[in-house]
């Protein structure tokens, strides 16, 4: 390890106890720290860390204050303000699983027990800022979003005698990852997984051969890691797109809650189990994460109007198997949840729109017309005034938890997992490589063009006929995964059957639904007629 100069270094020590503040604040003093700010969590302290360019930044989390240190942690990267060149390290007092596993979601670059010796945390910096020199082109790179570059550099500056070749390689496979460079991300990830055995490399091999539409062998991959490292809980998030990518939305939704069960202080990961166990039916699993994500968005970053609106649909979806008395107390807890959510987020002008738009749905489920007519014209005005208009049969479906049922495909370059935005005229371009892989008989690869299609524009019927024949033709040739991938035809169908569809999509559809009325064993073998392009 080489040796580190702290003399230049700018660290910002962020504690809310005085005593534990003042301790660590004389640490690293005694280290060579003359470049020191130490404070207290508060208002300021996101804007000190946007506006200042520190080397070190060390937070405390005491789960007494108000804020806590964890909290601040899943800002700041919900925020994007971890860059890579800085070193961060998370101090707790609690050494509970659950803040554990929420701090590791954030992923700083170490997590230290507190209290801690000035050796410890000597040992623990040196290191990591030794890491972070030998990488700091690359980390460079990556804060200006140059990937070439930083790939160009792992690829050309370490030989298989330096100290930090191990990390090179596992660096660069994870960027070539991020770049969709899948095969090449392969060879380096397996090679390197059977050398280290280090699960972070299993896990960049997985999303490397998942990229690749293999999906059995990532699931086997996952789950041995799993086995190996039961609270690896970034192997249940990668198995439970895989699950869901292949239609098997029983095993991602089991896989999810599993993962909720060892880790439950994300909202994200509550989310999605909430998504994934509405769309299984599973409605007491839905209702008690999107109730879990209301609490525990009291104080985070994530907080929204969504798991307020996704319980009330919930409810609404309880209706259907009720009656007399049942659905009126449903219609209560279902009206209540959305004032509160209403008192929530007064200022929210859009959950104004979706909010009207589930009353509607519930109001015309329970036969009540006009009340539901008189919701729909609620929408229509309230989305006028907005300053970009919502498209409300994509808003419908999304609040009803009839969007489609395939996982957001990331920008290969993006840092914060937000979907794409709505591109009609590259859905349709993307659809047709789809058609292309599945003319060539690559059936992973049509079926991730096909839902990317749906990414940029939810409303391309196309796209979703074409997923529902492939889930259909699997469903066939699939005795074993017949009933899920069933269940994922009815509900692409579902989906075309409520847009203005042009001639031959309406065509295509009849087709579909007559065959999926039958016995689907008895299908015809091969294509069951032309896709649409």
């Amino acid at each position: 390890m080489a040796h580190v100069d702290y003399s230049d270094k700018q660290v910002l020590l962020i504690e809310s106890s005085g005593v534990m503040r003042s301790t660590i604040f004389y640490m690293l003093r005694s280290l060579g720290v003359d470049n020191l700010k130490a404070v207290t969590i508060n208002d300021r302290v996101l804007t000190e860390i946007e506006e200042n360019n520190y080397d070190v930044i060390l937070l405390g989390h005491n789960v007494n204050d108000s804020i806590t240190g964890i909290q601040l942690l899943e800002e700041c990267r919900y925020r994007g303000y971890i860059k890579p060149s800085a070193c961060w390290i998370f101090m707790s007092s609690d050494s509970s699983q659950e803040v554990v596993l929420h701090a590791i979601d954030s992923r700083p670059d170490d997590l230290i027990m507190k209290p801690f010796s000035v050796d410890e945390l000597k040992h623990r910096l040196d290191f990591i800022l030794s890491r972070k020199e030998a990488f700091k082109p690359v980390d460079e790179a990556l804060e200006i979003g140059d990937l070439p570059t930083a790939i160009n550099y792992c690829r050309t500056t370490f030989s298989s005698y330096d100290p930090e070749y191990d990390d090179a390689q596992l660096i660069l496979a994870k960027m070539l990852v991020d770049f969709s460079k899948f095969s090449d991300a392969v060879k380096i990830a397996e090679k390197h997984y059977w050398k280290t055995h280090d699960k972070e490399v299993g896990l960049i091999w997985a999303r490397a051969i998942f990229g690749l539409g293999r999906f059995k062998e990532t699931v086997k991959l996952l789950q041995e890691l799993i086995e190996e490292y039961p609270l690896f809980i970034a192997a249940y998030d990668l198995l439970t797109e895989v699950m869901e990518r292949d239609g098997d939305l029983d095993k991602a939704r089991e896989v999810v809650h599993e993962a909720t069960q060892k880790s439950p202080l994300g909202i994200p990961r509550q989310m999605n189990l909430g998504r994934l166990a509405t769309k299984t039916d599973q409605l007491d699993v839905a209702g008690g994460a999107y109730r879990k994500s209301i609490v525990l968005g009291r104080h985070s970053c994530y907080r929204s109007s969504e798991p307020y609106l996704k319980l009330a649909n919930v409810k609404r979806l309880e209706m259907k198997s009720m009656d007399g008395p049942g659905v009126i107390e449903l219609q209560n807890e279902f009206e209540k949840i959305l004032t509160q959510a209403a008192q929530s987020f007064p200022a929210d002008k859009e959950l104004q729109v979706r909010a009207s738009l589930l009353k509607s749905e519930m109001y015309n489920q329970i036969g009540d017309v006009d009340e539901a007519n008189r919701c729909t014209r609620d929408a229509q005005r309230a989305n006028e005034e907005l300053a970009e208009p919502l498209n409300l049969d994509t808003e419908l479906l999304t609040v009803t938890g009839d969007a489609v049922p395939i996982l957001s495909v990331q920008s290969k370059n993006s840092d914060t997992g937000k979907a794409k935005g709505r591109d009609p005229e590259m859905s349709l371009k993307v659809n047709r490589l789809g058609v292309k892989h599945y003319l060539a008989g690559k059936m992973p690869q049509a079926l991730k063009y096909f839902g990317l299609a749906t990414e940029y524009d939810s409303g391309n019927a196309g796209a979703l006929l074409n997923l529902a024949q492939l889930f259909l033709e699997s469903a066939r040739d699939s005795v074993e995964r017949r009933q899920e991938r069933v269940r994922m035809v009815e509900r692409y169908l579902k989906l075309a059957d409520k847009m203005s569809l042009e001639d031959i999509e309406k065509d295509k559809l009849k087709i579909l639904k007559r065959y999926i009325e039958s016995d689907v064993a008895y299908l015809p073998e091969g294509s069951l007629g032309n896709l649409l392009r």
